[in-house]
């Protein structure tokens, strides 16, 4: 058994853990990371001396460490086991760091360069000047893994410009001076070393050179290497201010291992939310994020493109139906194409629930009946779908959640004080939603009138882009057709859609006996994001009761 403790960190003490990467039981490498350290600017990860088994954590995220500090007990895999580390690696000597304050910095970070030495700006204040890569010790060719401006930028003085990234630290390489980015030289991916050219940068005034050491009085930049790893070989320089880069915001909080996670897995970390200290992004975060995207992912028809599916799906069946029999192939309309993948899209990123109910329509139908010649001889004809437009209002406003919509970054929910209620048309080429526009503020006779109207626009191909925009609750009438029940799909951004199978007369139980009444089946799909089983029962109810008795669309 062996105790693995902090290595060397030079004079600084109380660094805080801000990430365990191993558990007791975990079997770990020579070199593999333990747990991660971060002082104000950088973070870096302590390595394992030798292999083993860990038996033992002896800290916790949150604690501060120092050199010495018990990190935990690893049972060593024999006698191959290598020493624990100093300052430096295991085949090079520690190398000593100063101990006088303007020469130290912290070991447990990476601190970032101050600016270029003169020698590393091309031009006086007026002109142009090449921004290169300050002194960063013996090491080269590190890798750029952010670019953190682009050509037209406004830059301060000290603000980051680029993020390099060695094995297990990074550090980011700040301007020297204010002024307009005018042309980039690097790119992500490249490969630096001490002189290679950042930018182009046309710095403003006196300022360009204002605060850059001189060349026989500039201090070397710490080399880019884990405390755990190596020593900092020369004197460090001032780390880079808060201000700028919290002004950016260009920079996400995560350490190396977690960018290299994230990278791995094509994921942009400025889109990821951290739930570590100080908002820091952990390797949960990034799974998290990915879990969620591809809940969420907009996918498009199975067979669209060589029959890829999402989340490792086995591939779409590839038959030549033509070997068992006759067969047509007909092209789909341009309409089936344009909603077919919005339709999955909707399908797989809500999670669909759907609440069956029926309503007593027997004396509504009998007051639509009764006024049918009406509105027959001023052109229209009054449908029971305008009667359920009216009655869906009057339930959307008693159970406003209805009538919202999800936020993208599902945080908050957006209640809309106003009703546009969408209706799907069935036509020739497919299905269309048009919108039947603040259906609160009109009565059946218009809402019959204007559905008439919009229908027909469907049907004829004349329906522009803005009738079927705007719509807050969406109806699918089946009730001319049949059935007895079915799931809709919601109408995204929407969270529910009621669905409306085919009338019938069934017997029901009046307290005294069964009795002949016309019930409409109702089917109420929602989004479980947003509303529960319970409030879905009583809106279905609460508009049975309402269909049951129209009058209280005036209540």
């Amino acid at each position: 058994m062996r105790e693995v403790a902090v290595p060397d960190i030079g004079d600084f003490k109380d660094v805080e853990v801000i990430e365990i990467l191993v558990k007791p039981g975990d079997t770990v490498a020579a070199e593999q990371s333990l747990i991660t350290v971060e002082s104000d600017k950088a973070s870096m990860e302590i390595p394992s001396p030798g292999a083993g088994v860990v038996k033992e954590l002896k800290l916790k995220v949150g604690d501060k460490v120092s050199q010495g500090s018990a990190i935990l007990v690893l049972e060593e895999a024999g006698p191959t086991a290598a020493p624990a580390p100093k300052a430096a690696p295991a085949t090079a000597k520690p190398t000593p760091v100063p101990a006088t304050p303007a020469a130290t910095a912290p070991a447990s970070a990476i601190p970032a360069p101050s600016a270029p030495p003169r020698a590393a700006v091309d031009a006086a204040s007026a002109e142009p000047m090449t921004v290169k890569v300050p002194d960063i010790g013996d090491f080269k060719d590190i890798e750029v893994i952010e670019v953190l401006v682009k050509p037209g930028d406004t830059v301060a003085k000290e603000q980051s410009l680029i993020t390099l990234e060695s094995d297990k630290a990074t550090m980011e390489i700040p301007s020297p001076a204010a002024g307009v980015v005018q042309e980039l030289r690097v790119k992500t991916g490249d490969k630096v070393s001490q002189g290679a050219a950042i930018l182009v940068l046309k710095a403003t005034g006196a300022q360009a050179l204002a605060g850059a050491p001189s060349a026989a009085g500039s201090t070397a930049a710490p080399a880019l290497a884990p405390v755990a790893a190596a020593a900092v070989a020369a004197a460090p320089l001032p780390p880079i201010p808060r201000e700028p880069r919290e002004a950016t915001q260009s920079k996400p909080h995560a350490s190396p291992s977690v960018r290299k996670f994230a990278r791995e897995l094509g994921v942009d970390l400025s889109r990821v939310k951290g739930s570590g200290p100080k908002a820091r992004i952990l390797h949960a975060d990034v799974q998290a994020f990915v879990k969620g995207a591809l809940a969420a992912v907009p996918a498009a028809a199975p067979a669209a493109k060589g029959g890829a599916l999402p989340f490792n799906l086995p591939a779409w069946p590839d038959v030549d139906f033509a070997k068992f029999g006759p067969v047509e192939v007909k092209p789909l309309t341009r309409l089936q194409k344009l909603s077919g993948p919005n339709l999955h899209r909707n399908w797989i990123s809500i999670p669909h629930i759907t609440q069956f109910d029926e309503a007593d329509i027997t004396d509504l139908e009998a007051f639509r009946k009764s006024n049918t010649a009406e509105t027959e001889k001023q052109g229209f004809k009054l449908t029971m779908l305008a009667f359920l437009i009216k009655a869906c209002v009057t339930a959307l406003r008693q159970h406003p959640n209805f009538n919202s919509s999800l936020e993208r970054s599902g945080e908050n929910l957006v209640v809309k004080k106003y009703y546009n209620i969408g209706v799907a048309v069935d036509t020739p080429d497919g299905l269309v939603v048009p919108v039947v526009r603040d259906a609160d503020r009109k009565g059946v006779f218009e809402v019959a009138r204007e559905l008439a109207d919009i229908s027909k626009l469907a049907r004829d191909k004349r329906l522009k882009p803005g009738d079927m925009q705007g719509g807050t609750f969406s109806i699918s009438s089946l009730g001319g057709i049949g059935g007895t029940a079915f799931t809709p799909i919601i109408n995204a951004p929407e969270v529910a859609i009621l669905g409306v199978s085919k009338s019938a007369l069934r017997p029901v139980w009046d307290g005294k006996g069964f009795v002949p009444r016309l019930m409409l089946p109702l089917s109420l799909s929602y989004d479980h994001r947003v509303i529960d089983g319970a409030a879905a029962a009583r809106f279905t109810a609460y508009l049975a009761s309402v269909l049951g008795d129209i009058r209280r669309t005036l209540l």
